[in-house]
């Protein structure tokens, strides 16, 4: 399905190439272009404070049109912010870069979500996003893999020409697959798309996991390559690290949406924030394989989450499936604004990444209390769902 397609090339290009091929490469950018521990976690921070803003702008949106208009842009900034960090060794040009970047990003994880869940809930398809969110997964593994065989043969600079042209590949099918938006009330069978949000207290509960979810995501997210170079016996195997976290999150989001269908998503989502918690800490054991086992734990339950929950969101608002996924968005960006920061901060004081790492993961486990306590707030208020005329249900 086109379609389809079109969202997996939006999030490889904005998600992978503009956003996550800054993490296989940040140890060569820190040997070859004097990038130091701090600067790192602050060009991070910035790249997720333009994510943020992003957010707001997608959650403030309600015209599907300019919505849409704003994807297209967003798509040709990506590929325009990739270019900029190969032409300059300037950290603010840099900067400048990655907040761009991670407008990109949510041009194509907001906007384009949306776009993608409203046209599949118009069309009466099941109302999941996770052959979508496979995209991410594709996008990681790819850069990482990428990086893996331009290493012996190109410095940084040239890395990131490459990943520049890879971009332009990607942003043909990213805005010719992706049809204009229909910003009629109905479904194509007829049924009145309605909103049905849920209540105040589960929306503030839901948004404060969340936010836990983001720092739990951001610390391994962005370091993961770094941390394990620098752990002993394993210099230079992050990116292998980073290849396997791709690998277990491209179809990640499918095997969530199966188990979400058996358990309800509130389940599904307690059980992941559980294992990516063992995910964030395997790697502190030491070796290759407590590494790798980490980083599929957490590559396959990270973006399984984001799936979860902004389906989740989107069926709350299903004529405008951006303005609850936005407000989502803004509070897990949040996390990513503070995360790398403490954690570069961190790492610069105490000479290395462990102590953010056990940040990440305590954080987590407040998140998981958050989300048993929504269980019991969700059968008190009863679960909400995407309403399309008398009847309601995902499928509608």
């Amino acid at each position: 399905m086109k379609v389809l397609g079109a969202g997996i090339f939006s999030l490889i290009l904005a998600l992978g190439v503009a956003r996550f091929a800054y993490t296989p490469l940040l140890p060569l950018m820190q040997a070859q272009a004097g990038l130091g521990l701090a600067e790192a976690g602050w060009l991070a921070a910035l790249n997720y404070a333009g994510y943020l803003l992003g957010a707001l702008i997608a959650a403030s949106i309600g015209d599907l049109v300019l919505k849409d208009r704003l994807y297209r842009i967003g798509m040709v900034v990506a590929v325009l912010s990739t270019l900029v960090m190969g032409l300059s060794t300037d950290l603010l040009v840099w900067a400048l870069s990655r907040f761009v970047a991670g407008l990109s990003s949510a041009a194509a994880m907001l906007l384009g979500t949306g776009l993608i869940l409203n046209w599949l809930i118009r069309h009466n398809h099941r109302s999941e996003l996770g052959i979508h969110f496979a995209g991410i997964g594709l996008g990681i593994a790819g850069c990482a893999a990428a990086v893996a065989v331009m290493n012996p043969w190109l410095d940084w600079r040239g890395q990131w020409f490459v990943f520049t042209a890879i971009g332009c590949v990607l942003l043909v099918p990213a805005l010719a697959w992706l049809p204009a938006p229909d910003p009629s009330p109905y479904t194509k069978s007829g049924q009145m798309m309605r909103d049905n949000p849920p209540s105040t207290l589960f929306l503030r509960l839901f948004m404060a996991a969340y936010f836990c979810a983001g720092v739990g995501y951001v610390v391994s997210a962005t370091f993961i390559v770094a941390i394990v170079d620098r752990l002993p016996g394993l210099a230079g195997q992050g990116t292998w690290t980073f290849l396997a976290i791709g690998l277990a999150a491209a179809p990640a989001c499918i095997v969530w949406d199966l188990i979400a269908r058996r358990t309800g998503e509130l389940n599904a989502l307690i059980l992941a924030a559980v294992l990516q918690i063992v995910g964030i800490l395997l790697p502190l054991s030491g070796g290759l394989g407590g590494a790798l086992a980490g980083a599929l734990l957490f590559g396959g339950t990270f973006i399984g989450m984001v799936s979860l929950v902004l389906t989740m969101a989107g069926r709350y608002y299903p004529t405008r499936p951006a303005k609850m996924m936005g407000k989502m968005t803004v509070s897990y960006g949040a996390a990513q604004i503070i995360g790398p920061a403490v954690t570069g901060w961190l790492a610069a004081s105490l000479g290395g990444y462990a102590a953010g790492l056990y940040l990440a993961a305590g954080v987590m486990g407040v998140g998981t209390l958050l989300l048993i306590a929504l269980k019991f707030i969700e059968g008190r208020e009863g679960a909400p769902g995407v309403a399309c005329g008398p009847t309601s249900g995902s499928g509608c």
